[in-house]
């Protein structure tokens, strides 16, 4: 950010800090829900359209009607379920565990693995399923008081780490080579927050801006409501719509909790 003058940062970290101090007892749910929105919309789809996706399923594996039932069964109860525990704040990491096995268990069953836009946006939901599960671990206390001790929290670190760097996946999938002024400035713009998230620099600020930036994008691009039921773009576009929330919801847990200890925010405070 070093082209933007100092003052103009600092006066939008403040006013950043002034909105996540007024909306902090509101964030962790908002955060929540918007992360598991994708699971949710998905584990329902699975009970309305059981027969569509079971024989859809069987179309594509010819594995028969009784295997492509009990996929679908997996991914609706596993969903929904994960959800719920989240939501409760009770066993999250076995909520985290069944959400990550569901989205691994997607991606070799649709193919995502071969579609590179696909598989970005599924590791930004993996890294999303990270910052909750880093969210859910009991801080680590030093043995004695007033000392620090090394390396503590470790895993807690590392997850955040990787969950930040997963989450900034989503942005590879958004940019477009277009000579348009919107397009460039829509590049240059989330590529600069990415960064900004990825190694953990005014972390809070880039991340706040990045849930402004991405929500304004997923409502322009991403209006399935405006498209007739009959149309199969409807469809696409809602996935695309729930899976671009799952990210906002990671980005509002590091708005909320900040980039954990393996930051450069971090190591600053010790500068």
């Amino acid at each position: 950010m070093a082209f933007i003058p100092k003052n103009v940062i600092d006066k939008a970290e403040d006013i950043s800090e002034l909105v996540i101090k007024n909306c902090n007892a509101y964030l962790p749910t908002a955060s929540r829900l918007c992360l598991i929105s994708t699971f949710i919309e998905d584990g329902l789809r699975m009970y309305f359209q059981w027969s569509e996706q079971s024989k859809y399923m069987d179309m594509s594996w010819k594995c028969g009607m009784f295997l492509a039932t009990v996929f679908v069964l997996i991914n609706l109860v596993g969903q929904l379920g994960g959800c719920i525990l989240i939501l409760l704040q009770k066993n999250v990491r076995l909520a985290c565990g069944i959400l990550f096995f569901i989205v691994i268990l997607q991606t070799v069953a649709y193919s995502i693995l071969w579609d590179v836009h696909f598989l970005l946006r599924n590791l930004a939901l993996i890294g999303a399923l990270l910052l909750v599960l880093a969210d859910s671990e009991v801080e680590s206390k030093p043995l004695l008081a007033g000392i620090p001790s090394l390396g503590e929290n470790k895993p807690k670190n590392y997850m955040q780490l990787t969950g930040r760097c997963l989450i900034a996946f989503m942005f590879i999938t958004l940019l477009k080579f277009e000579l348009s002024f919107f397009q460039l400035i829509q590049d240059f713009l989330g590529t600069i927050m990415m960064i900004l998230v990825f190694i953990g620099y005014k972390t809070k600020l880039s991340a706040l801006v990045l849930v402004l930036f991405l929500t304004s994008l997923n409502f322009y691009y991403n209006a399935w409501w405006i498209i007739p039921e009959t149309k199969p773009l409807r469809d696409f576009l809602k996935y695309d719509f729930f899976q671009t929330l799952s990210v906002i919801g990671g980005l509002l847990m590091i708005v909320l909790r900040g980039p954990g200890g393996v930051s450069m925010d971090e190591h600053k405070k010790n500068w």
